[in-house]
């Protein structure tokens, strides 16, 4: 595929934050598969199997995590980059990063220490993703973090848009690396979004119908996916019931990045760099209006159903006591900090809370659970529904 005009370029990349002696480089790969092969390498990212996606804790092993959900995205994410022109290997370090701060229990889990975190700065896991990349994971004996290029950490820090008003921990980040907060990302950085959005839409419906929480007769009140359905019927009327869900899973997947790409494509004609992608002044790499509007039904149907529904709020509201437990005990008594953070904690605060969350937010959601049973002596119920 001849690579787009406005694709990023890695041979022109804006650099890393701390200089590196690149004396024995293992291999000939560019800045971008540098950063995609770090962050297959890390702890941080070796992490996300044991994270939630939807379901916290399942029992089941089919249910998706952060990890798989992630590989998921990359998948959708190289075909578009690949179609459209841009750089792959950045679109897929994106796509594999973008949810590397998430703490244990999701969202359950965010709300647990922005609540914990409402006097320190609060936290957010974008943010946390930048920082757990860029100061916390440090394998590396001459410099802080993972140092990944200014065009992964931008793609990031921004992939939802330009960030008007940064929360602290981006705010400190782009002090000592400026990441130009309020220009548009690249079109890898949007690609990557966009993957994001396809992945859970649809992979979320396959986990929801496993677990008995979505019901197809509600999912076909959705006339674009009623459709898809009848095409699915049609084509395999003899297949059984589970193996056509998983075909209407991958019909609307195929029907949402082949509706990106047309559109995408169609939109960006003109440009002919990356800056003027940044400079855009809106996203360029998105749904078609028609998709869009369908998009948005599938996301109220889908929390209506499914994020919200009564059995995952308990399970979420369990989650959030432990990591508030969890925070609530590190903060009185620092010993119970693992050794080498409690040895490293901050004399002051608000960088004590700070260094408390990190810690936090990078456990697993099995981790936690062991944590909070090892602390207050017993093992918290009710944290998995499936």
């Amino acid at each position: 595929m001849t690579r787009a005009p406005f694709a990023a370029d890695p041979t022109r990349s804006r650099g890393r934050e701390f200089a590196e002696n690149r004396e024995g480089a293992r291999g000939p790969r560019s800045e971008f598969q540098r950063d995609r092969d770090r962050i297959i390498h890390s702890i941080a990212f070796r992490r996300l199997r044991s994270k939630t996606q939807v379901f916290i804790a399942p029992d089941g092993d089919h249910y998706r995590t952060r990890l798989t959900h992630s590989l998921e995205v990359a998948q959708i994410g190289r075909v578009i980059a690949r179609t459209l022109g841009l750089d792959e290997d950045l679109t897929e370090a994106l796509c594999l990063a973008h949810d590397i701060g998430h703490p244990p229990f999701g969202h359950a889990g965010e709300d647990a220490l922005s609540q914990a975190m409402a006097e320190h700065g609060g936290f957010n896991h974008n943010a946390q993703s930048l920082r757990t990349l860029m100061r916390i994971e440090s394998p590396y004996c001459d410099h802080q973090g993972l140092n990944l290029t200014w065009e992964l950490l931008e793609g990031l820090a921004k992939h939802n848009g330009p960030v008007a008003q940064p929360g602290w921990a981006l705010s400190e980040l782009d002090t000592a690396f400026p990441l130009k907060l309020g220009d548009y990302p690249s079109l890898e950085a949007q690609i990557a979004s966009i993957s994001d959005d396809i992945a859970y839409d649809n992979h979320d419906i396959d986990d929801g119908l496993r677990a008995g929480f979505l019901q197809l007769d509600d999912l076909l009140t959705l006339d674009f996916v009623a459709d898809q359905w009848r095409t699915v019927e049609k084509r395999f009327p003899h297949a059984t019931r589970e193996r056509q869900l998983r075909e209407l899973v991958r019909g609307q997947i195929g029907l949402m990045v082949n509706d990106v790409i047309e559109h995408t494509r169609a939109v960006v004609a003109g440009y002919t760099s990356i800056d003027e992608i940044r400079g855009a002044g809106t996203v360029l790499g998105t749904f078609s209006p028609a998709m869009q509007a369908d998009e948005r039904k599938l996301k109220k149907f889908m929390y209506d159903r499914l994020y919200y529904h009564p059995e995952q709020r308990a399970t979420a509201q369990r989650a959030t006591e432990v990591v508030a437990k969890l925070f609530a005990a590190f903060a009185q008594d620092n010993r119970l900090l693992e050794e080498r953070w409690y040895h490293s904690l901050p004399d002051a605060q608000p960088q004590r809370s700070r260094h408390i969350a990190d810690y936090i937010a990078g456990m697993t959601d099995r981790f936690a659970i062991d944590q909070c049973a090892k602390i207050y002596g017993e093992v918290p119920e009710g944290l998995s529904n499936v």
